[in-house]
């Protein structure tokens, strides 16, 4: 997709909140400070510049109630496998040039990402049909975490495989490691693919959505961003968020 003309393409946000998450049930409604930990994800995709505007997408009326009492505007989706399933049912209700997948779960996501992730879609060639945000893995545990995702890359920038493993293996050398954020951009091309395509055995055994579109020889650009973000996984990550976020 390509902005032309001095056009800015119109972005939205889409949030996608499951309830039922194996590893900490209720997540999205889980308090952090004294707001739900997708209040604040919502926030910080509404102080990005090139985000027209920003959803939550659900199957849970107890989310979509939380929306409403706090006012921010929610999608009711079926139940899907992954995140980006959730997503590419927005395109029914949503019209846009591109659709940012923002995980509900990184409620520290930096908007100058949601921003650069926009851009990068915006000038992507014909052939990338999604751009995933990805920053440096600089802790040794978070390299061995299996909740953190790593991925390495082709020569050019595209990714090549996503892993819960330490990729790439550290044999002869010690390899600087990269982190997948949960922040993917895509078209609607991609979207519509997406969709419409298989889970296939990596994605099933990683657990990594965007291993779909790899396994099916459809490109992903890696964009490497500065973001100090974390992932709440489990509720000893949400005791690690209250503390970052009593330092702000």
């Amino acid at each position: 997709m390509h902005s032309s003309g001095g056009v800015t393409p119109r972005h939205v946000a889409v949030i996608p909140c499951r309830y039922g998450s194996t590893r900490f049930p209720g997540k999205p409604l889980a308090l952090l400070g004294d707001k739900p930990l997708m209040w604040h994800v919502y926030q910080r995709c509404q102080q990005a510049k090139r985000i027209a505007e920003t959803f939550i997408a659900t199957d849970d009326a107890r989310i979509q109630e939380s929306c409403r009492r706090l006012g921010m505007a929610c999608l009711l989706t079926r139940d899907h496998p992954t995140g980006t399933d959730r997503v590419a049912e927005c395109l029914r209700y949503l019209k846009a040039d591109g659709y940012l997948n923002v995980q509900g779960d990184e409620p520290f996501v930096s908007p100058a990402a949601i921003d650069a992730v926009s851009t990068a879609l915006a000038l992507s060639g014909p052939s990338a049909i999604a751009v995933n945000a990805c920053a440096p893995l600089r802790e040794v545990a978070s390299v061995l975490d299996h909740n953190v995702v790593k991925v390495v890359t082709r020569a050019d920038g595209a990714a090549l495989m996503f892993s819960r493993q330490p990729i790439p293996y550290p044999r002869d050398s010690r390899p600087a490691y990269v982190r997948q954020l949960g922040l993917y951009g895509f078209t609607p091309t991609a979207l519509e693919a997406f969709r419409a395509l298989p889970q296939g055995v990596l994605e099933q055994a990683e657990g990594v959505e965007m291993l779909r579109f790899l396994e099916h020889s459809m490109e992903v650009r890696v964009l490497l961003v500065e973001d100090a973000s974390m992932s709440v996984d489990t509720p000893e990550d949400l005791r690690r968020a209250h503390l970052i976020l009593d330092r702000e």
